[in-house]
């Protein structure tokens, strides 16, 4: 699991001061990124070092109370469920403790033609510490 920072800029909301609901998946991203790095490689050392891409498959994000421009808010991002030819991940927003929002995305495990592969068998040891992050997150 990681949580990130991260102020809400006055781009990111709409004419109400209101995070606009696209900006949540940008703000998984940025957690995504951070929680990959606890694997010991950043996603540009995936995708030119392994030929291994992780494409969108699937995402969803539930509302429960707006963000505003200048909240201070929590990304919280933790590794869900992995397979050896898909790997999902969970995000939360907090707002001073008070949940703001959930979601996920889903990603499949692909090489450079977009052909899916089994990460478990192409790359054991990237697929062990994914798997090591996900009964991390378990606990």
């Amino acid at each position: 699991m990681v949580e990130i920072e991260i102020t809400v800029r006055y781009a990111e909301t709409d004419r109400m001061g209101i995070a606009h609901h696209s900006n949540y998946f940008v703000w998984f991203e940025a957690a995504r990124t951070e929680l990959i790095k606890k694997v010991g490689v950043s996603y540009s050392q995936i995708e030119n070092e392994f030929g291994v891409y992780l494409p969108l498959v699937s995402c969803s994000c539930d509302f429960k109370r707006a963000c505003f421009y200048e909240d201070k808010i929590l990304v919280i991002a933790r590794v869900n469920n992995l397979t050896p030819t898909r790997i999902k991940f969970y995000y939360e927003v907090k707002r001073d403790g008070v949940l703001c929002a959930t979601g996920f995305t889903e990603h499949a495990f692909v090489d450079k033609n977009f052909k899916p592969i089994n990460l478990e068998k192409k790359n054991k040891e990237l697929f062990l510490n994914f798997e090591r992050l996900w009964a991390e997150d378990k606990l």
